[in-house]
């Protein structure tokens, strides 16, 4: 990114990196067509099929698909597809998740709490149990997921108090855990998507130098360089062979 910012300012002074319209419709618009060789997490041949199922729209579109391109999360992606192009096809197993589709470990952490009426740090100690795969922390926690707990600093009334039937609450139970194994925290896929979008601006507005700055990046790596010199040449981008004349050194 800064190889391609430099060179990019050696015609565009005022360009920088910092100050990007992330609602840029140009850039979404290449991403939904899968046009993403290069751009950072978003270029493996499933992801380009996701883009194109979601067509995405804007920087929160990128974070979710980057949280939900995971194993366990995957098995939610053609829900998510069809969810965000029929809503009206959207149900809850409970009106209380109608706060949207579970994504990041936060909302895990965020149905404990309103479901079955945790504290933050208890919630917090499910999901990490659920990442780490703890299986008798997670069946005891189950229990107290479901039925409650009156343990001194772990009360909790549990989602059967708080009008949800046992059968539901197991099954939420479940695909929690399936979930939260792999799930991202929303700051952790936020942080990839804001390099994924800054790749994917770069490509769309200054495809020549960010080329550059990407092959010379993989130099080590002959597949790559095949790979994104195929890609210049998809582009209409010439690839000189080394020449002190014309390359920058």
């Amino acid at each position: 990114i800064h190889d391609a910012e430099t060179a990019v300012q050696k015609h565009h002074p005022e360009f920088s990196i910092q100050k990007l319209d992330y609602d840029d419709p140009d850039t979404y618009r290449m991403l939904g067509q899968g046009d993403t060789e290069g751009v950072f997490q978003l270029e493996s041949s499933g992801m380009k099929q996701v883009l194109v199922g979601l067509q995405p729209q804007n920087l929160e579109d990128i974070i979710a698909l980057i949280s939900l391109y995971r194993p366990g999360p995957m098995d939610s992606i053609p829900t998510y597809l069809r969810n965000r192009h029929e809503p009206d096809k959207i149900s809850y197993k409970t009106p209380q998740l109608a706060y949207g589709f579970t994504v990041y470990q936060e909302q895990v952490m965020q149905i404990f709490r309103e479901l079955a009426g945790f504290s933050f740090g208890q919630a917090d100690n499910v999901r990490r149990a659920m990442s780490k795969k703890k299986h008798a922390v997670m069946e005891a926690e189950r229990e107290h997921f479901v039925y409650g707990c009156t343990d001194p600093g772990n009360e909790c009334p549990g989602c059967v108090a708080n009008g949800i039937s046992e059968k539901v609450a197991n099954e939420i139970y479940d695909e929690m855990s399936s979930f939260a194994s792999y799930a991202f925290n929303k700051s952790h896929a936020a942080c990839y998507a804001y390099v994924a979008f800054q790749t994917a601006y770069l490509k769309c507005h200054y495809p020549s130098e960010f080329m550059a700055a990407l092959l010379t990046s993989v130099l080590d790596n002959t597949d790559k360089v095949i790979e994104y010199s195929g890609e210049c040449a998809r582009l209409g981008i010439k690839v000189l062979p080394p020449d002190v004349n014309v390359s920058n050194g």
